[in-house]
């Protein structure tokens, strides 16, 4: 299983906003999550947390590319966290290797074309909508039914749009138009997600439905879903914390 450690240069994302978004911490940042074991540094500019309000392509520019050029060129495997081609292209071209879309494509519609064109790795998420307003379509009669559905949809338009098969990486949406037992009941039955026959990631780090009253309370709960995923098959983790869920997928 691999380990996707998650850099977010914002200051308003919900578990670490505000810690990493200068130039200096975010590399810093990004260089100690390296020495701890990170298979993958994920480079956010764009806060995607309940609630929150867009950023210009600009801004969302200003913040990563910096940092993905610098991390890219001290050796970091970098995935680039973003809904829009433009800021997915200058980050390739400034070494980033994945594209990691919460939308799936569904924000941009020029995201499955950029993506084809450039060759990387592509994590599509299901998403319903922006943060603004995604908790009300969190409406579902079986979630992993629609979640698989709803994948398999834009798995088409990404084929289509010619991204290769081997490039695509399946992410069901921990906490993205999900109640806490819509969470619960993909991660209960994430091997369905497994069976589509692409690798999945989960990002369900330090999320509100594990409970406690910060997301630093919630670490231990993550790391018991990171063993808990050990035996589904899965692709890889997203956390905040690399080196501790490093040693729980080295114990087994």
């Amino acid at each position: 299983m691999l380990v996707m450690g998650i850099l977010n240069v914002t200051p308003d994302s919900f578990s670490d906003g505000g810690e990493f978004d200068t130039f200096e911490s975010a590399v810093a940042h990004g260089l100690a999550m390296i020495a701890e074991g990170a298979d993958i540094i994920d480079i956010g500019g764009e806060s995607t947390r309940p609630g929150a309000i867009r950023i210009t392509e600009e801004e969302e520019l200003s913040r990563v590319i910096p940092v993905v050029k610098e991390l890219s060129l001290q050796g970091a495997v970098i995935s680039i966290d973003t809904m829009r081609s433009g800021v997915a292209r200058a980050a390739v071209e400034a070494g980033a290797t994945y594209i990691n879309d919460v939308s799936g494509g569904l924000a941009d519609a020029q995201m499955h074309h950029v993506a084809a064109e450039l060759g990387t790795k592509y994590i599509l998420m299901h998403w319903r909508g922006h943060s603004i307003d995604m908790n009300s379509k969190a409406i579902y009669g079986d979630v992993v039914e629609e979640v698989k559905a709803e994948l398999k949809e834009e798995v088409g338009k990404a084929l289509a749009a010619g991204i290769a098969k081997e490039k695509i990486i399946l992410d069901p949406g921990i906490g993205f138009a999900k109640e806490s037992e819509h969470n619960w009941e993909l991660i209960h039955r994430i091997t369905e997600i497994v069976d589509l026959g692409y690798p999945v990631l989960v990002g369900a780090s330090r999320k509100r439905f594990l409970g406690g009253d910060s997301p630093s309370e919630r670490e231990a709960a993550t790391l018991k879903i990171t063993e808990d995923l050990l035996a589904t098959g899965i692709w890889g983790v997203r956390v905040h914390s690399v080196a501790t869920h490093k040693a729980v997928i080295a114990r087994v």
